[in-house]
């Protein structure tokens, strides 16, 4: 960070030689220098694109939601970053448990118990 980055908080992670910001022809030079420089051969810029939109999307980020962010102008392509996660099926199910119980009036609330004996 300290040799490629811009100070700032909200500055660009790679800099030019001079401190501009890379243009596309000389990025892959300036990216495969500061992999190298931290022992990392096999990361390629395009993979921390796809982790933070699969991050995004198991947030519960809307199909237009990946889309804005990524640049999208088709579902196509934002399907891509839509996964499954071992996990997240569980993790669906307790978010619709919560949403249900969050609009049930206190008094009517029933456990998981009193739901299986009435049926």
């Amino acid at each position: 960070m300290e040799w490629f980055a811009e100070k700032e908080d909200d500055g660009l992670l790679f800099v030019g030689p001079k401190g501009a910001a890379l243009r596309r022809c000389n990025f892959t030079r300036v990216w495969r220098r500061g992999t190298r420089h931290l022992g990392v051969t096999d990361l390629h810029f395009h993979d921390l694109r796809h982790t933070g939109n699969v991050l995004a999307a198991e947030t519960g980020a809307t199909l237009r939601e990946l889309m804005d962010r990524m640049g999208q102008s088709t579902s196509r392509a934002a399907l891509i970053y839509q996964h499954a996660r071992a996990g997240r099926d569980q993790a669906i199910a307790d978010a619709i448990a919560k949403r249900i119980k969050k609009f049930q009036p206190q008094d009517q609330r029933a456990s998981g118990t009193d739901l299986a004996r009435e049926a």
